[in-house]
């Protein structure tokens, strides 16, 4: 039977499902509304949707490494509670997502979602976060990823910190072998414990150059404060600017199991010709906002007698 574009749309104003789903689901219900509500339900579809406009801050960093094919993915993917995102059901989902993109080298998260479950070709892992979200009842989105492939010349490493509230994927171009693996094992381990400021590139000739003005900026004016005079200021910028390149660049900071030395050093001590080509760090809801629940406000609204 035909489906009319009205009924699709009051079906979907219902379920805030999308709208191929509540066409299939129409098609499948032979146009009862009703009926096909309850079809999206069972899917999972309709329940997905309802959660949308929720705030999902919460969640973890996950990781896979491939050693055959010498390629590592880093993956965050949010929920709305600590207690879900703790969960080892939660954790397996983000670690074979994080599978998911070394297989399948996504260009995007929505490439990502569009793709076909490794484990079941059956389903996209749109199809698995969506049934997920319909057992667990929370919202559960993929914020963010990165792959790196070590190529012939190279490896990837990865270090998963606090259970999965930071993650690190580190790509080196090395000789392979143990000793390498340690080190670049440290080197993200010292990527992800960094605080209070985490590296932000591997060298200082990669700083940008709008970063390194506005930072300049920013210590002129600090020794200004301070009554330090003009004629001196340059120079005390240039002695602060040596200690800025310190914290966010990852071959000068000092070497978390050896103060003595740079992270630089080390790798010249333990691993010379290593090279680290790049890194990824992300901090677990690193600029989501996340809600504060007024409780009273929330109970007068729903007793109605909120002004």
């Amino acid at each position: 039977m035909e489906i009319s574009a009205k009924v699709v749309m009051e079906l979907r104003g219902r379920t805030g499902a999308g709208m191929m789903d509540c066409k299939k689901a129409l098609a499948a219900t032979e146009g009862d509304i009703e009926k096909a509500i309850d079809f999206l339900r069972e899917k999972g579809l309709a329940a997905a949707a309802k959660k949308q406009s929720r705030i999902a801050a919460e969640g973890c960093v996950g990781s896979y490494v491939c050693e055959k094919c010498n390629t590592g993915a880093l993956v965050e993917v949010n929920c709305e509670t600590d207690f879900v995102a703790n969960t080892p059901e939660f954790k397996e989902m983000v670690n074979d997502i994080a599978k998911q993109i070394v297989i399948s080298d996504p260009a995007d998260v929505d490439a990502l979602l569009a793709t076909k479950y490794f484990a079941d070709e059956a389903q996209t892992i749109n199809d698995v976060i969506t049934a997920k979200i319909a057992k667990i009842g929370e919202k559960i989105t993929v914020r963010r990823f990165t792959r790196y492939c070590g190529g012939d010349n190279g490896t990837v490493d990865t270090y998963i910190h606090m259970g999965g509230k930071v993650g690190v994927l580190l790509q080196a171009e090395c000789e392979v072998n143990d000793t390498t693996k340690e080190v670049l094992h440290d080197i993200s381990l010292q990527i992800a414990a960094a605080s209070p400021v985490a590296p932000e590139y591997v060298t200082r000739d990669q700083v940008r150059a709008e970063h390194l003005e506005h930072e300049t900026e920013i210590l002129a004016a600090q020794a200004r404060n301070e009554g330090k005079p003009e004629a001196i200021i340059a120079k005390m910028v240039q002695g602060r600017i040596q200690k800025f390149y310190k914290e966010v660049c990852l071959m000068e900071q000092q070497f978390v199991k050896d103060a003595e030395i740079s992270v630089e050093q080390m790798i010249k001590q333990k691993a010379p010709g290593t090279k680290i080509v790049a890194f990824t760090r992300y901090k677990m809801g690193d600029g989501l906002e996340k809600r504060q629940d007024d409780l009273a406000a929330e109970v007068a609204k729903q007793i109605g007698t909120a002004k």
